[in-house]
């Protein structure tokens, strides 16, 4: 007599979400200013100004770009504000800062444009396993984001969870 084997996990009502499916799609890229400072030490505005002229900025189309500098300089804050208004008209996303930090802001635009009335009361597992690397920023933002909503939160996979939140009765 054979059993029938039952699939305990999607009986058990948990909603599983996968963070890695938010990653907001696109190429991301890092406008290093380094190259454009006088021996690496500081950024003169006329060449600044020229190297704006002649750039290429339609190689941004439709990218998330992050700008900042990989040496340790002091650059004026106009110097990035003239960076960003050249981007605009081309980049989808522009940051301050490093692919890191590019990241984090587009996964936390993805978290911010979730819509969560689905997950009102609900038993929810943030899975913990992605072939993409997502930030821990972004698990704390859809804790933070969930926590008052959702009847009980887990991590990791539903066959195996790590409990973090169960709303009192």
């Amino acid at each position: 007599m054979e059993e029938e084997i039952v699939n305990r996990v999607k009986q058990s009502g948990l909603i599983q979400l996968d963070l890695e499916e938010m990653r907001i799609p696109g190429e991301r890229i890092f406008l290093d200013m380094k190259p454009q400072l006088f021996m690496e030490l500081v950024l003169k505005e006329k060449d600044f100004r020229h190297f704006l002229a002649e750039h290429d900025w339609a190689s941004y189309q439709g990218k998330h770009v992050a700008v900042g500098c990989s040496n340790d300089a002091i650059i004026p804050t106009w110097a990035f504000m003239l960076l960003s208004i050249h981007l605009s008209p081309y980049a989808k996303t522009i940051v301050f800062g490093t692919l890191e930090d590019l990241e984090k802001i587009l996964f936390k635009q993805s978290i911010d444009e979730l819509v969560t009335q689905d997950l009102e009361g609900a038993r929810v597992v943030i899975k913990g396993c992605s072939k993409e690397s997502v930030p821990t920023d972004a698990y704390v933002q859809i804790a933070h984001k969930l926590q008052p909503l959702v009847k009980s939160l887990f991590f990791g996979e539903p066959c195996s969870t790590v409990p973090l939140f169960k709303k009192k009765s």
